[in-house]
C-alpha cells in the first residue's frame, strides 16, 4: 500500500500525544506535542479486512519517529462501545464488532481512548471557535454524515451515540436516509464527479447539495436547538462554493419557534478529528505534565 509521510525535525524529552483517525478510504496517526502541533504524521488507505488494518496500524505506528506517547485517542466512524473499547459497526467500512482499542495500545504502547470521530472532531471545532457559544452542533459531511454535540466544551454523554446520517427523511417521494442523498459519496453517485470537481458556475449542482444538507440540518437544529453550527469534512471544505444557498434554503424553514443559529465553515474540515484527538488524548493523560528530574 502506498502510503504518504510528512515530518519535522523535533526532540523532545517528554512523551507526546498520539491520534489515530480511522476513515472509511485513509487513515491518519498523528502525533502531538503537550501544547498541540503536530509533530509527525503518517496517512495509509484503510484496508477493508480489519487483520489487514491491524497490521497495517503497527507496521506504520513502528515507522514513527516518536516512541514515546504519555496517551493517545483513536477516533473511529459509527457505532462504538467506549467502555469495553469496541468498534461495534463502521458505517462505510465492512468491519464488525472488533477490539480496536485494544489493539491500537499494542501498536502504540501506552493508554489510549476510544472515540466516535465526529465526536472527536465536534470538540475539537468547538474550542476552536471565535466567540463564546455554549451548545454547538458539528456537522461533518464526507463519506458519510457524522454529528457532535459539544456543550460547555464538552462531548455531551446524553447524544453521545447520536447518529444524524441515518436519520429517515422524505427524498423524491421515499423514506431514505440523510447520508444517502446529501453525502460526500450521494453526490458523486449522483452526479459522476467528487464535490471538489464541480465547476462554481454549476449553479443546478450547487443548488442540489444545499438544498439535501439543509433538508437534514434543519431537523437536527429543531431537534437539539445549538448555539452554532459548524461544518466539516470533505464536502464542507467547499463551503464558500455553496454558503449562501444553503442561507437561503435555510431561511425557508425558519419560523417564530425555530431561529437559524450561525453557520460556519470548521476551521480544520479535514484535520478536525486528530486535533479532537489530541485534546481528548491529554484529558486523559495521567502522567504529571512535568517530567520528573
Amino acid at each position: 500500500m502506498s502510503k504518504t509521510r510528512t515530518s519535522q525535525n523535533y526532540v523532545t524529552l517528554s512523551a507526546m500525544y498520539g491520534a489515530i483517525d480511522i476513515g472509511g478510504t485513509k487513515t491518519l496517526v498523528a502525533v502531538f506535542d503537550r501544547k498541540g502541533k503536530v509533530i509527525e504524521q503518517i496517512k495509509f488507505p484503510t484496508p477493508k479486512i480489519y487483520s489487514d488494518f491491524k497490521s497495517e496500524l503497527a507496521t506504520t505506528v513502528a515507522k514513527l519517529s516518536t516512541k514515546n506517547f504519555d496517551s493517545f485517542c483513536v477516533a473511529a466512524p459509527g457505532r462504538i462501545d467506549r467502555v469495553n473499547g469496541i468498534g461495534v459497526r463502521f458505517g462505510n467500512l465492512p468491519w464488525q464488532s472488533v477490539p480496536i482499542l485494544s489493539d491500537a495500545m499494542q501498536s502504540m504502547g501506552a493508554p489510549g481512548v476510544l472515540e466516535n470521530d465526529a465526536k472527536a472532531a465536534g470538540l475539537s471545532e468547538a474550542r476552536a471557535l471565535d466567540g463564546n457559544y455554549r451548545k454547538v452542533l458539528y456537522i461533518t459531511i464526507s463519506t458519510g454524515i457524522g454529528c457532535g454535540y459539544i456543550i460547555d466544551n464538552k462531548i455531551d454523554p446524553d447524544f453521545e451515540d447520536i447518529e444524524v446520517g441515518h436519520m429517515l427523511l422524505e427524498h423524491n417521494n421515499k423514506l431514505v436516509r440523510w447520508e444517502d442523498f446529501a453525502s460526500g459519496s450521494a453526490i458523486y453517485k449522483r452526479l459522476g464527479k467528487k464535490v471538489s470537481e464541480i465547476a462554481e458556475d454549476d449553479s443546478e449542482a450547487w443548488y442540489s447539495i444545499a438544498r439535501n444538507i439543509a433538508i437534514g440540518l434543519i431537523d437536527v437544529i429543531a431537534s437539539l436547538n445549538p448555539d452554532i453550527v459548524v461544518l466539516g469534512g470533505g464536502v464542507s471544505s467547499n463551503l464558500p462554493k455553496f454558503k449562501d444557498r444553503l442561507d437561503e434554503q435555510m431561511k425557508i424553514y425558519e419560523n417564530p419557534m425555530l431561529t437559524i443559529p450561525p453557520i460556519v465553515q470548521a476551521k480544520r474540515p479535514e484535520e478536525a478529528v486528530i486535533y479532537g484527538c489530541y485534546e481528548i488524548a491529554k484529558s486523559h493523560d495521567s502522567r504529571p505534565t512535568t517530567p520528573k528530574s
